[in-house]
């Protein structure tokens, strides 16, 4: 963001990269309920120091493998380790990892500074008046140090929250949905704080959520989370544009998802026959099995044009606009093609007016490289089924 770091904030990072530290290791994890199987055969290495996002829908077993890492449940079957260390069978207070919590949990009776001074006080340090200013000046809050909570804002608790769990110096930190009871505009503000946050200290960030742009936003890694396993994990920007799976498509975001066939290849490129129209998209993009395919692109890599303008790349003709949708930066349009499919395109508003009405004749036109393939027995809907997340069963 910019900002210089104080000489107390350099301090507490110095502080803080003293702890236990290390990889956190999921190893064959499987957690089970009776019949039920919450999370099934998991594994994954969560780097040190990374902001590592477990992304996904309620019941897909996200919230139970975050217990398991913080020693509320112990799997069924499987090890953790942190670094070297064997913590999977460990209480949770004899771990090296601290939790954010979505209702942010602070004592209501005591000061901002008593609320972070509490865990240090518990472990027999006397002397906590320079480590709680440290974090009262990592989050930007010292001057709210004798406040009780109910005089902060949502955002200002959610920072005393995190200030607590760091001053703690956990090699590890957990967040659990922590920015759920925020609006919009200050989840979004809180998402860039939080992220500058960890990286000043340092730590290694384990973040819940269903939240897909909370996720995008500030994790360096995602796993995309279905029915207790891994569908995909990668950068955002793998997930995003190279999604392997019509769950983790339609999950991140939107996906125009288009029956298709191979019908040969050009180079590095394959040649995909939709519904009578050739387009061209990249080899290494194709998670096909066989000839059948679906083909995915995002809604804001089509470009509309009127019939008779001049295009280029991929081009699918026949189009006309059913329905015509202004929101501010973009116009949403939904486009009926011939073979009776709607495709969603969105187009920037550079001048701030949508340039096509309901009822146009269009041809949609992008770069082949923004084309992905996905099997053509999957179910194209999957991912795009929302389950409240007050209904979460994990």
């Amino acid at each position: 963001m910019g900002r210089s770091v104080p000489e107390g904030r350099r301090q507490l990072v110095a502080d803080v990269s003293s702890a236990t530290r290390g990889d956190l290791r999921l190893t064959r994890i499987t957690k089970t309920y009776g019949d039920f199987t919450a999370v099934n055969d998991l594994s994954l290495t969560i780097p040190e120091g990374s902001f590592f996002a477990l992304l996904g829908p309620s019941g897909c077993g996200k919230t139970t493998t975050l217990r398991m890492i913080a020693g509320l449940e112990e799997p069924t079957v499987g090890s953790i380790h942190l670094g070297s260390t064997d913590i999977t069978t460990k209480r949770p207070y004899q771990r090296p990892i601290n939790t954010v919590f979505q209702n942010y949990a602070l004592f209501p009776h005591l000061t901002i500074f008593e609320n972070i001074a509490f865990g240090l006080r518990r472990r027999g340090i006397k002397d906590v008046d320079a480590d709680v200013n440290k974090v009262l000046e990592l989050v930007e809050l010292p001057h709210l140090a004798q406040r009780k909570p109910t005089q902060l804002s949502g955002g200002q608790q959610q920072r005393i929250a995190l200030a607590r769990a760091i001053v703690n110096r956990p090699a590890l930190l957990l967040l659990d949905e922590p920015l759920g009871a925020l609006d919009l505009k200050l989840r979004r503000q809180m998402q860039i704080e939080l992220k500058w946050i960890q990286r000043e200290v340092g730590l290694t960030f384990v973040h819940v959520t269903h939240d897909q742009e909370e996720a995008m936003t500030m994790a360096d890694t995602i796993a995309v989370m279905n029915e207790g396993e891994i569908e995909q994990m990668g950068s955002p920007a793998d997930l995003y544009d190279n999604p392997e799976t019509a769950f983790v498509a339609n999950f991140l975001g939107q996906s125009n998802l288009i029956k298709g066939r191979i019908e040969g290849s050009d180079g590095d490129n394959l040649v995909v026959d939709l519904f009578g129209q050739k387009i061209a998209m990249p080899k290494k993009r194709s998670h096909a099995v066989d000839n059948s395919i679906y083909a995915g692109i995002r809604p804001e890599k089509f470009r509309i044009s009127l019939v008779g303008t001049p295009t280029r790349g991929n081009i699918l003709t026949g189009g006309r606009i059913e329905d015509v949708s202004y929101i501010g930066v973009s116009t949403q349009y939904q486009v009926l093609m011939p073979w009776g499919q709607e495709l969603m395109v969105f187009e920037q508003n550079d001048d701030g007016v949508a340039p096509f009405d309901k009822g146009d004749e269009v041809v949609i036109s992008w770069e082949p490289n923004f084309t992905f393939a996905l099997r053509g027995d999957e179910d194209a809907d999957a991912g795009t089924e929302v389950i409240p997340e007050d209904l979460d069963e994990e």
